[in-house]
């Protein structure tokens, strides 16, 4: 079998693997993108990713040149005002309730959210429409053979395919990552986080709200309304044990549980759809770049969910691997190109790494004095109107 030629590989068809074939195709290169995994694309189908994705201003950015966000559009529910409640007294009630309005920075909200099934979904219909991207659902990477003028990769049905670049999107356990001999630092929190939708009777007027008392925030993020009521997707982080206890509760018991950590802000929750549970670590790539190849997303990065960094993390690698191939196409993926990209990212990939980092481990205080401090540093920072501004402009990507 004579071995296939494209311009970019990419190792991984999850979001951010199929946003980087959208957005590189649309430039007009030849690309190639596997995934062992064919994508689900239905909110009721078997393996749903019940997460939503909050894209932010920045990402849109990079949706609408890779001729996406038309298709995004309809389904998106802006995020206009950040609402953090810190509940951490003695019940589980609102004691401090602050609201972070993008009016204060923007003319646009902090950003949009979707349900990933529907990102996946929309996402492949824009590959199907670029004659230049070739997207392989069963298909994984299983060796990667690099040389200084190009990588040679093998796939899980036995053919071969020539690259100037590979792009590894193929997640936190990526195999092009292990086999470039990459080494990743992890953080494990013993947390685990579920996901999963709810509708409630209290409109939640584009306000995504984060919820902390103990273990992890609680956040609800808005969504478009389902069956007539008003809807948001929910990430509740905790204590490992108590996440796997949460997740096999029968459905009333649940929803009772889950009414009581949300401080009734939104009235009783109702679920929505099935329960999913994530394992919560932190994690980063020695490197960013071997021979030949760049890691972006998972591959590269991994935040627990605070703050929605980790997907618009992902994007910006790509949109900077975007900038760099197109000022120099002619040195697509060699060693110039991307010792820039590697330089250009982690510097702020750590720096997020960190800011995140700290936020979850102050979200999981127990100690009643821990709390109160959380309280206080909460309170302390929004009323320092430059430095509320900044933090805003930070969480956007503006400034770092």
């Amino acid at each position: 079998m004579a071995d296939q030629t494209c311009d970019i590989l990419i190792s991984g068809g999850g979001i951010a693997g199929l946003a980087a074939a959208a957005t590189f195709g649309t430039a007009g290169f030849d690309v190639i993108c596997v995934d062992p995994a064919p994508p689900v694309t239905e909110r009721e189908a078997d393996g749903a990713d019940m997460r939503s994705t909050a894209m932010l201003q920045p990402a849109r950015a990079v949706l609408e040149a890779a001729g996406i966000w038309d298709h995004l559009a309809p389904h998106a529910a802006p995020l206009q005002i950040m609402r953090i409640v810190d509940a951490g007294g003695a019940d589980p009630e609102p004691r401090i309730v602050k609201d972070f309005d993008a009016a204060d920075i923007s003319d646009q909200p902090f950003g949009w959210n979707f349900p990933n099934y529907v990102l996946r979904r929309e996402i492949l219909a824009r590959l199907d429409a670029l004659p230049n991207v070739d997207f392989r659902a069963g298909t994984g990477t299983s060796s990667l053979f690099t040389r200084s003028l190009s990588a040679r990769v093998g796939l899980s049905d036995g053919s071969r395919v020539n690259a100037k670049l590979v792009i590894a999107a193929d997640g936190r356990g990526s195999p092009m990552r292990t086999a470039a001999g990459i080494d990743v630092k992890t953080k494990r929190y013993g947390q685990k986080a579920l996901a999963f939708a709810v509708t409630h009777p209290i409109p939640h007027d584009n306000v995504s709200t984060e919820v902390h008392r103990t273990g992890g925030p609680f956040t609800l993020v808005p969504l478009p309304d389902f069956n007539g009521m008003p809807s948001s997707a929910i990430v509740w982080m905790d204590d490992g044990p108590l996440s796997q206890t949460r997740f096999e509760m029968d459905v009333d018991a649940f929803e009772a549980e889950m009414s009581t950590r949300s401080c009734h802000l939104f009235g009783p929750l109702t679920l929505a759809s099935r329960r999913t549970i994530w394992p919560i670590i932190s994690q980063t790539a020695e490197r960013m770049t071997g021979q030949r190849l760049a890691l972006i997303a998972e591959a590269a990065h991994v935040v627990p969910p605070i703050g929605a960094q980790g997907l618009n993390m992902s994007l910006q690698d790509t949109n900077v691997l975007l900038d760099l191939a197109q000022a120099r196409p002619e040195g697509l993926g060699d060693a110039e190109m991307l010792e820039i990209y590697n330089t250009a990212r982690m510097r702020d990939v750590k720096i997020r790494v960190a800011g995140i980092d700290l936020l979850n481990r102050a979200s999981q205080a127990t100690h009643p004095t821990l709390r109160d401090a959380r309280a206080i540093g909460l309170n302390a920072l929004y009323s320092m109107g430059p430095v509320r501004k900044t933090l805003m402009q930070m969480g956007l990507g503006v400034k770092s």
